[in-house]
């Protein structure tokens, strides 16, 4: 369990009476509603809110079971199925909206770098809190008035991605803000703040938030109706302090918890990379697996890529230029040479470590194509869903290509048939950051509607095969490959590293003989299966 689980299982025993004792010297639950109801009534006498046509009382009746009476009409439904949990003696169940004032949006008016009020966005909310850094403010006077924040506010994030829409931090008077217009305002009346904060950060409400967001193109919503119809547990005002008492006493230790649970993390997820780098580096030296004799040589898996290249060439999907292979072989003289037709140059210094008996060099250029991604202007580009998805270099992960719900999309005619992605295609980023150089993703399947933008590279395998197709990705994941890579980059601005096309084509490759290909990829699999 780590220190947000900790927090969130604290915070789900805190909202279901299971944090502190029950005090019964404690005022009910049901005496506060009753005086946030009379204060409603004062409000709006004085007509500074209006009569919310939907606020009820929620009780229990003798048969056990939940009730909820519209004190506008009197209607009275059973409401068993929408209590997730039971609470203690003297607490109660109610909608959200009967201990806030109405739910209010934020100024929809556009922001500026320098001003007189901060504006605060949904990136302001952090853990539950107000983030005061990366501000926009407002020189509205009468936005700054009719937005102005209170001591005790909550404020709660209509708007963001599946996993941060909901998201509620409470404003503590700190400086002079207004809200943005993604944000609604929850004012809470007679409540402690910090309860109903906790409330809305449990568990109990993220899984009401999930289930009642609405999906739009790039980010969720969640509007104030459905935020007014939450039911929320209210416990007795001076239990309600106690909670907050008890929880803010163990922040100190939750986060101390969860600085140790990150460290180990950390050093758990070093242990398994460095792993996965030790098992790619032995695979592709020839010492992950035995040697077996009757599996032949990796020189008749070259010949068996040559004669698939032959075909391409005869079809016209490959230029008849790439039949000119290299043949890399050890001399007499125990040196390595390449010879390209007649010429015959000695390539030793290149060579990273020797190879069992029956494997092979060669160049990636023989072996496979790289072709790089669509290239398109910025407006050609949408998030609509419509025609190509273009997946970047954010797509890759080591061994996983993931869709995302930001990806670009460009007319077919911008794509050319031939950069489709393909079942057993590998894609790596060509411009990255050093650290991300190596990233390689295998397609599992045709995607005829997917393909790369210009800073990703598909390197596509000329043998069929996806137990070829496996091997080729661990050798282009191991360090000694990255490290090649990392070596022939160009930086490209402060932070990107952009890799060269012919440069990466002519990469040293180990070939083993076609039947140890996949007695090494079963065992990686096996190992990194463990990891």
């Amino acid at each position: 369990m780590n220190g947000k689980q900790l927090k969130n299982s604290i915070l789900q025993w805190a909202i279901q009476g299971k944090l502190v004792p029950q005090d019964p010297n404690d005022e009910p639950a049901s005496v506060l509603l009753d005086k946030i109801r009379q204060e409603k009534e004062r409000l709006i006498k004085e007509k500074k809110i209006k009569r919310d046509k939907n606020a009820s009382i929620i009780y229990r009746g003798e048969d056990n079971s939940y009730y909820e009476k519209i004190l506008a009409t009197g209607e009275v439904k059973c409401i068993d199925e929408e209590i997730p949990f039971e609470v203690p003696q003297g607490w109660e169940w109610c909608r959200a909206s009967s201990v806030i004032l109405p739910p209010k949006y934020g100024t929809s008016n556009k922001s500026v770098g320098i001003g007189s009020v901060p504006v605060l966005r949904m990136g302001n909310i952090q853990d539950g809190e107000i983030d005061f850094t990366k501000l926009v403010y407002s020189n509205n006077e009468i936005d700054n008035e009719k937005y102005k924040l209170q001591n005790g506010d909550l404020l709660f994030n209509r708007t963001n991605s599946a996993e941060l829409v909901g998201k509620t931090g409470i404003f503590r008077g700190n400086r002079p803000a207004i809200f943005a217009g993604y944000i609604i305002l929850l004012r809470p009346i007679l409540v402690c703040s910090d309860f109903l904060n906790f409330v809305f950060g449990s568990p109990y409400v993220r899984s009401y938030c999930k289930d009642v967001k609405t999906i739009g193109v790039q980010q969720c919503n969640i509007n104030a109706e459905k935020v007014s119809n939450l039911l929320i547990p209210i416990a007795p005002l001076g239990e309600q302090k106690r909670i907050v008492d008890k929880i803010n006493s163990l922040s100190a230790n939750l986060s101390y918890y969860n600085r140790s649970q990150q460290k180990l993390d950390e050093l758990n997820d070093t242990i398994r990379l460095q792993l996965k780098k030790s098992i790619l580096q032995e695979a592709i030296q020839g010492r992950l697996v035995s040697q077996i004799a009757e599996e032949g040589t990796a020189t008749e898996l070259l010949e068996l890529i040559k004669t698939e290249k032959q075909k391409l060439v005869k079809d016209g999907k490959l230029k008849k230029s790439s039949l000119n292979d290299s043949v890399i072989f050890k001399g007499d003289d125990n040196k390595y040479y390449e010879k390209i037709d007649t010429e015959v140059a000695d390539i030793t210094a290149e060579i990273p470590f020797e190879l069992p008996a029956a494997w092979t060099w060669c160049r990636l250029r023989d072996i496979c194509q790289i072709m790089t991604g669509a290239t398109f202007k910025k407006d050609e580009a949408n998030n609509s869903g419509i025609g190509v998805r273009v997946l970047r270099g954010g797509n890759i992960s080591p061994f996983k290509l993931q869709l995302k719900s930001d990806d670009l999309y460009v007319h077919t005619d911008k794509v050319k048939e031939a950069i489709l992605l393909k079942k057993n295609d590998i894609v790596t980023p060509a411009v990255t950051s050093l650290e991300n150089i190596g990233k390689m993703a295998l397609v599992s399947e045709d995607l005829h509607n997917i393909t790369v933008g210009g800073f990703v590279f598909i390197i596509r395998s000329h043998l069929t095969s996806n137990v070829f197709a496996k091997y080729l990705q661990y050798i282009m994941s191991a360090p000694a490959t990255i490290e090649f890579m990392q070596s022939i980059t160009n930086k490209s601005g402060q932070a990107f590293y952009n890799i060269g096309k012919e440069r990466l084509n002519a990469a040293l490759i180990p070939i083993p003989p076609i039947g140890e290909i996949q007695r090494i990829n079963d065992k990686i699999e096996t190992i990194f299966s463990l990891s």
